[in-house]
């Protein structure tokens, strides 16, 4: 376990780059047009240092809760800097929630301010917000605030105290993604972004010459601690994307040495190199070792991916043969395990000493054991405090000696290797009576790369089955008969041999191809692209019966 020094505070550490690396860039924002504004240490300090005394000037008493709703961009880093300097407290909002969940968390924070930004679609999210509660807007907002940004910059002196907090204050509220209704607020002190920030670039040995880009919601845990602390702690430089459709464009130019993502764009990743390449054409010129190292240099750069050191993957299970594909190109990817109660670092593979399908052994900052019932229990320093205002809540998931019960069941390998072989929640009965986990069975048959995400399901039924989600766009090329009976012949075979791999009760009945996009807007995901189980059954529940008299492998929904 690992101790960090007053030092090791992101504060603390935000003033020594502002002073030892002033000039030297941080933050590169896209601002449209294919351009670029970058900020220095001094001159990210600076901005942050004028918002910090402007909120301090409203005289809110210390502790007091300021949200941040946008997209992730150099304003929001700045603001989070800010709020903290003021003495408040920083509550992130994801920048795709639906109007009613921003008010719930709006108002169970009692959030003094808004802070927004850009956001997709900022007409569905605005009447989250209370109407009496003032809005500060960055640019490329879309949003009309009460305060703008850049006004306050030109009326605002920068702070000139450099004001510290010691590990145990409250520093954020990170709301949970809500798989299973209201999201719970985990109470965050400075201590755990010391804590997993030390940790982490100990892992990987970080320097200040670190690079990486943000992209996922920093909203969410995994994006704060894993990048935004990470980069705080070790002086390194921070890209942000535009858009969806210059993800590529933004990738190649942050060149990132540290690579952090989720399984579903993984997969989408290499569904982009089988879209240019032909996997059966990519295996043949990978097998020839003449053109082995080029064809790998070539596709990584491609991605942008070809500075990577330390490639992360976590959040849910990636199929092996996906990992595989990407050990072969030489990038190694590391799975880890974590939540936002954790600070999103529990475990995670070494370099060198990964085992596909375990999230590795216990983290520098944090203990793991199993319970009697099998459950991954785990404590340590970068913990929450609790869940805000539900102490009842806290008591539930915490014991009294400060084990977090984590509600996911695992397995230990000799090394000491942790595998997460389902949440104890999700488990579900047949009708035979024997319980099934989905998560190890979805992790094989998301292995068939030409679906984009599914979910087994079965409660009640005699043997489990899963529905499948085609990539963007694919539902109208599969109307085409001859397309689709080719589709179907490829999902039979990977489901035969899915099945042949499973133990009788947990062999999928039939696979549901269906039509709906499974998005964030629709309901049907978190905004960390996260199953909404109990909301995806209750939307196919009516056809289940349906699809099961087929006595088809795999059936096509209509809907």
């Amino acid at each position: 376990m690992i101790t960090i020094e007053p030092s090791d505070l992101p504060l603390q550490s935000a003033y020594r780059w502002e002073k030892e690396r002033a000039d030297k860039i941080f933050l590169t924002q896209p601002i449209g047009g294919g351009q670029v504004r970058d900020w220095t240490w001094a001159q990210t300090l600076n901005e942050a240092r004028r918002i910090a005394a402007w909120l301090k000037a409203q005289g809110w008493e210390p502790g007091s809760r300021v949200a941040i709703m946008s997209k992730n961009s150099a304003w929001w880093v700045m603001s989070d800097l800010a709020i903290w300097m003021a003495g408040y407290v920083s509550v992130p909002i994801y920048p795709n929630l639906v109007a009613d969940t921003v008010r719930q968390i709006l108002e169970h924070s009692e959030t003094k301010l808004c802070i927004v930004g850009k956001l997709d679609d900022w007409p569905s999210m605005q009447p989250g917000i209370p109407a009496q509660m003032p809005i500060l807007v960055t640019p490329l907002a879309e949003a009309k605030g009460t305060y703008v940004w850049d006004d306050i910059l030109r009326s605002t002196e920068p702070m000139k105290e450099s004001p510290t907090f010691g590990p145990d204050v409250m520093a954020t509220i990170i709301y949970t993604s809500g798989t299973t209704g209201m999201p719970k607020g985990a109470v965050h002190g400075f201590g755990s972004f010391a804590y997993v920030a030390k940790g982490l670039n100990g892992l990987v040995k970080a320097g200040t010459e670190e690079r990486v880009l943000s992209y996922l919601p920093l909203a969410h845990v995994a994006e704060r601690s894993c990048i935004w602390a990470t980069m705080l702690h070790c002086g390194g430089r921070m890209f942000f994307a535009d858009s969806l459709a210059t993800f590529l464009e933004d990738l190649r130019r942050a060149r990132p040495t540290f690579f952090f993502s989720v399984p579903r764009l993984w997969v989408k990743f290499q569904q982009g190199i089988f879209s240019k390449i032909p996997p059966k054409k990519l295996d043949r010129m990978l097998s020839i070792p003449i053109f082995n190292i080029f064809v790998k240099r070539k596709i990584l750069a491609q991605l942008g991916l070809d500075s990577v050191r330390y490639a992360g993957t976590g959040a849910a299970p990636l199929p092996p043969e996906v990992m595989g594909w990407y050990q072969r190109l030489g990038l190694e990817l590391l799975e880890g395990y974590g939540m936002t109660e954790q600070f999103a670092w529990a475990t995670s593979n070494r370099p060198g000493q990964s085992r596909i399908g375990y999230v590795g052994v216990a983290s520098d900052v944090c203990e793991v054991k199993l319970s009697e019932s099998g459950e991954v229990i785990t404590r340590g320093p970068a913990h929450m405090q609790g869940y805000f205002k539900e102490p009842e809540k806290t008591r539930e998931t915490m014991t009294d000696d400060g084990w977090l019960r984590t509600g996911d069941l695992g397995q230990f390998d000799e090394q000491g290797r942790l595998r997460i072989v389902g949440r104890a929640k999700e488990q579900f009965k047949t009708s035979k009576g024997k319980y099934v986990a989905p998560a190890p069975i979805e992790s094989k048959l998301s292995a068939f790369t030409r679906i984009e995400a599914c979910m087994v399901t079965g409660l009640a039924f005699p043997q489990p089955f899963a529905l499948a989600m085609l990539p963007p766009g694919r539902w109208s090329a599969m109307k085409d008969a001859a397309a689709r009976q080719e589709f179907t012949a490829e999902l039979e075979a990977h489901l035969a041999k899915v099945n042949n791999e499973l133990d009788p009760h947990e062999r999928l009945d039939f696979v549901a191809v269906v039509p709906e996009q499974w998005t964030v807007e629709a309901g049907f995901i978190t905004p960390t692209l996260k199953l909404k189980r109990n909301v995806l059954e209750n939307h196919y529940t009516p056809f289940f019966d349906t699809w099961a008299k087929t006595r088809k492998s795999v059936v096509w929904h209509e809907g």
